[in-house]
């Protein structure tokens, strides 16, 4: 009998596909941007458990000792605890307010027919190129006189304004994406325009909201200007302001300003870990759908 030969599906995993020199390229491109982005952090991680002669001496080298005075100080002395209790504060009704304002301002611009919408779009991208410097002597005085400055209420007002523009931006292109039989139906079954955009449109554009509140937390948690010149006051500055006091006129200890800079970006560093193939999807489905 001749021998029978049987062909399988199975994929063949002994084989190696090779990379091309551009795929090479990128790669080698990709690994050297990560390292100047990592090396960085790990250096400012050692020396922030250094003294300021070891900093000077031997900058690159592991700390002799392992001490946290240095986080010690920082925490107490340097009013950081309360400065990080402020900019959460700040940041958390910030983030609240402009994705449920900006939320609601996109549904009302993609999802609800007016003669109006591509006016207000315009009116809330031209947001986008204003920067904050043009407006804050305007908002000084204006919030003097309503007795809104040396208040954390006077820099959530900012916050929220110049976040909601990339808030609708991104949220327009994620409810556009919506089929329009969805809404179809839900009209059919008797849904009013708050529960078409409760129960429908913000589930689906679930993602876009991870993304525009990422950017927005962010953004709010390393700015500086607005919260030093509106905020005068020890017990409500905001961390970045806070930050700024460990440079003196006439000399700076190295070593405990490395280790608040640790304190600060540590829960930037946190939330982005934790959310980012949310940053990663909701922005490739923002570019392609929107």
């Amino acid at each position: 009998m001749s021998s029978s030969k049987y062909v399988t599906d199975e994929p063949d995993f002994t084989s190696k596909k090779k990379l091309s020199p551009i795929q090479i390229v990128i790669y080698v491109f990709l690994v050297l941007i990560s390292i100047a982005y990592i090396l960085p952090l790990l250096w400012l991680f050692n020396v922030s458990f250094k003294t300021n002669k070891e900093i000077f001496t031997a900058p690159f080298a592991l700390p002799e000792h392992i001490s946290f005075d240095n986080f010690s100080f920082a925490w107490t002395k340097g009013h950081l605890g309360t400065a990080t209790f402020n900019s959460f504060i700040v940041c958390v009704i910030a983030l609240i307010l402009s994705l449920i304002i900006g939320s609601m301002a996109a549904f009302g611009i993609v999802r609800m027919r007016w003669k109006g919408a591509k006016l207000a779009m315009t009116y809330f991208l031209t947001g986008m190129m204003i920067p904050v410097h043009c407006v804050l002597i305007p908002l000084f005085t204006r919030f003097a006189d309503f007795h809104l400055s040396n208040t954390l209420t006077g820099i959530i007002i900012p916050y929220v304004t110049f976040s909601l523009p990339i808030t609708i931006f991104i949220m327009t292109g994620f409810f556009k994406s919506i089929p329009n039989e969805l809404i179809e139906c839900a009209c059919l079954e008797g849904a009013n325009v708050f529960q078409i955009f409760s129960r429908i449109c913000l589930p689906l554009g679930k993602t876009g909201l991870c993304v525009t509140g990422l950017m927005t937390f962010i953004g709010n948690w390393n700015e500086l200007l607005v919260a030093m010149v509106f905020i005068s006051d020890e017990t409500k500055k905001t961390l970045p302001v806070a930050l700024s006091k460990f440079v003196g006129p006439h000399g700076t200890n190295y070593s405990q300003m490395f280790a608040a800079i640790i304190i600060a970006i540590i829960p930037t560093i946190v939330v982005y870990c934790a959310f980012s193939n949310q940053i990663v999807d909701g922005l490739t489905a923002g570019a392609v759908k929107g």
